[in-house]
Parts: structure tokens; C-alpha cells; sequence
């Protein structure tokens, strides 16, 4: 197998929750003892880059924060680029949101009835209410930009069992708004051409591996890159057959060490 910069998803395709799935960590040292490069990218915004770096070493994977990308971290580096440094946003979302926003000087605000925000930014939040749904709502209608930092409809936990995802909440604030947001994670691709940039890398040297259509093998696809659905996590051979042809992958496999066989094969 020729040299290759591996872009992996963490959640359904790592691990389950807090359970590595079967073989991944020996896999992906593996690659790294081949001399392929690894990166990381979560569309889940919960947690900071820090938290992913704790949780993948504490699971013997080797890696540091630079090859690690989450949507929050994502939608960080764009509002940077769009000179957001110092303007007002009201978010919802967790810790992972709160520290991507201000480390890129990105000033968050409580109450959108007392100071009108700049930006509305999205992410999976556990603690949603209705009242968070109005200050979003009154905030866009303001004026406020609404970002969402990625669009996924569910969640992979432990023992299969799934939970409302991110998407859920974009869609809560669209119907209250009538204003669509603009998404920051998979399957837009300027954080994979941000982690092709810090690689080295190009989109033809490039595997992206998922277990989701819409999302992963989407990103894979538009960026030009080869794709590999694993069947750990969402997506199933039926959701394969069915979906279009911009999300169907170049291999489907069912676990990790299966992936090493059929791209060794190329």
C-alpha cells in the first residue's frame, strides 16, 4: 500500500461511547508503524480537542492534539477567518463549543434580549430547552448569523442504542426561524482541506474512513478522496444500496483489519 494520510471519525468507527471497537487501536498503530499519517475528525461538538486527546491515549492510541479536528474546532477556525475575533455570539452547545469559540477571541453572550449577537452558533447540547430555542430564535431574527457546527440527525452510543444528534437541534432552530444555518463540519470540507494542509497531503494520497453516509463519506467523496464506510456505526449495507451516488463509498468493510486487507490489495 502506497504512503497514505488516513482521516478517521471517532464516534461508531474508534469506539462505541467509552468502548473501543474490536481491533481499531491495533489497527490504526499500525498504519502509523507503516509510516501512513493519522488524523482524527469528529463532527460530535461536545468535547475539546483536549478531552479527545485524553480519551483516545487512555485507549493506547498514540496522537497529539494537532491531528485531531472537531466540528466546534472547525467552526472556530472559520469564524476566525471571517474576523470574528471580538464580536458577540449566543451559543448553545457544550464545553467543546465554549472553548473553540474563545480561543479564537469569539466573546459569548447569555441573554440576547439584553445585547444583540453577532452569531447564533449551534451544537449538540443536552441541557436544549425552549428557552434556549427562543433566545436562538429572537437572536437570528435580530440578525444574527446562525452557524451550525455539524448536521448529524443521530448519535451512535454503547450497545447500539442511538440518541437525537446535532442535526436535531439545527432543525428546531430552522423551524423556528425559517432561517437555514450555515454548517461548519462533514460534509462540508474545509477543515478535511485544513488537515490536508497541516499533512502535507493531498486529496488523491487521502483516506477518509466513517460509518456514516451523509457526513464522512459525503466529506470523503467532494474532497476527491478515496472512502471507506466501516459497518460499526450508523450506516448499513441497505443505506448503501439505497443512497446516492455522491454518498456511496469506494469500499465497505466491516471492521478496521478488514480495511488493511482490501487497500493493501491496491
Amino acid at each position: 500500500m502506497a504512503v497514505r494520510t488516513f482521516v478517521f471519525d471517532l464516534d461508531g468507527v474508534v469506539y462505541r461511547g467509552n468502548q473501543p471497537l474490536p481491533s481499531a487501536v491495533d489497527t490504526i498503530e499500525s498504519l502509523r508503524r507503516f509510516g501512513h499519517q493519522v488524523y482524527f475528525f469528529t463532527n460530535n461538538s461536545s468535547r475539546t480537542r483536549a478531552d479527545y486527546l485524553e480519551k483516545l491515549t487512555g485507549m493506547g492510541l498514540t496522537t497529539d492534539i494537532d491531528h485531531i479536528m472537531t466540528a466546534s474546532y472547525a467552526t472556530a477556525l472559520y469564524l476566525a477567518e471571517q474576523g470574528a475575533a471580538g464580536k458577540s455570539c449566543f451559543m448553545i452547545g457544550r464545553e467543546g463549543v465554549r472553548e473553540a469559540l474563545e480561543s479564537v477571541g469569539v466573546r459569548l453572550i447569555a441573554d440576547p434580549e439584553v445585547e444583540q449577537p453577532d452569531y447564533v452558533v449551534v451544537g449538540i447540547d443536552h441541557e436544549f430547552t425552549f428557552t434556549k430555542l427562543v433566545k436562538a430564535q429572537q437572536a437570528i431574527f435580530g440578525g444574527a448569523k446562525f452557524i451550525g457546527t455539524n448536521p448529524d440527525l443521530t448519535f451512535p452510543g454503547e450497545d447500539g442504542y442511538v440518541t437525537p444528534g446535532n442535526g436535531a437541534l439545527l432543525a428546531a432552530v430552522h423551524a423556528a426561524t425559517g432561517v437555514a444555518p450555515m454548517v461548519i463540519g462533514k460534509p462540508e470540507i474545509p477543515a478535511m482541506l485544513k488537515i490536508l494542509e497541516l499533512a502535507h497531503s493531498t486529496p488523491e494520497q487521502t483516506v477518509v474512513v466513517g460509518d456514516r453516509l451523509d457526513t464522512d463519506i459525503l466529506a470523503g467523496n467532494r474532497l476527491g478522496a478515496r472512502t471507506v464506510l466501516v459497518l460499526t456505526g450508523i450506516a448499513t449495507e441497505e443505506d448503501v444500496r439505497l443512497a446516492p451516488p455522491e454518498m456511496k463509498p469506494d469500499i465497505i468493510v466491516n471492521t478496521l483489519p478488514e480495511m488493511m486487507d482490501r487497500l493493501g490489495d491496491e
